[in-house]
């Protein structure tokens, strides 16, 4: 594989600075490059930005870079200066959906108590379904992947689904929930997703409009921030990072 250089030296092992999936789920974050080394895996961050930091993905010093490795590291903390006192948004709270298709493929080849580890990510009502069946369990999250939501496991949200609402991500998908609340059927269910995807607490539907309609721009969905809709704070993030 042909690659691009950083460093003159390798490194014994180590993880990677950030996990691909879920890293810009957040507007306070981006990739800048993508890294391959020992213990990366595929997608993994090689230089990513989080707010003010920047996280380098690489342990040579400078005079054990290559020159463009150096010119690379002088160009991404220039970078990172606009952005100086944008703390980051978020602290990463637990995993991107995404991630559950890929513990779901190895759960046969777990090292140790393999049904422990199933029931610490994922519901006991599909153990006996799935437990041996990796297959079975990666078609099942993938099939349902609009719908999940962390609530001490990985679950499946049937309630927005029985609503017909498509995913629970979308900015969309938290109007129509608004919206239900003067739909009585519907109310009581629709109250009690607003508080699973937020952190509000409203009292009636109007104070959940006025809310809506004054932060509908700047409303984002965090898988990694715990699987709830947030407001960026006005005037954040920089007009830079809000454009890509």
């Amino acid at each position: 594989m042909r690659v691009w250089l950083v460093q003159r030296i390798g490194k014994p092992g180590g993880g990677a600075v950030a996990d691909g999936e879920g890293f810009i789920d957040s507007p306070d974050a981006e990739i800048l490059a993508l890294g391959f080394n020992t213990g990366k895996a595929y997608g993994s961050v090689g230089i990513g930005r989080q707010g003010n930091f920047l996280q380098w993905g690489y342990s040579a010093p400078p005079s054990q870079m290559t020159d463009a490795g150096r010119r690379l590291f002088l160009n991404c903390v220039y970078y990172i200066h606009k952005f100086d006192g944008k703390t980051p948004l978020i602290r990463r709270r637990t995993v991107a959906r995404l991630a559950l298709a890929h513990w779901g493929a190895i759960i046969n080849t777990i090292q140790g108590d393999q049904k422990e580890f199933f029931l610490s990510h994922f519901p006991e009502e599909l153990y006996g379904k799935y437990s041996r069946d990796p297959a079975g369990l990666v078609k099942y999250y993938r099939e349902n992947l609009e719908w999940v939501y962390d609530d001490q496991v990985f679950k499946v949200d049937e309630d927005i689904k029985g609503l017909g609402i498509d995913s629970n991500r979308k900015v969309a998908s938290l109007q129509r929930l608004i919206e239900l609340l003067d739909d009585v059927p519907h109310a009581t269910t629709a109250k009690k997703l607003l508080s699973r995807y937020t952190e509000c607490s409203f009292e009636t539907p109007a104070q959940w409009r006025q809310w809506f309609d004054q932060n509908k721009t700047r409303i984002y969905f965090t898988d990694t921030g715990g699987y709830k809709f947030k407001v960026i704070p006005e005037g954040y993030p920089p007009a830079e990072a809000a454009k890509r």
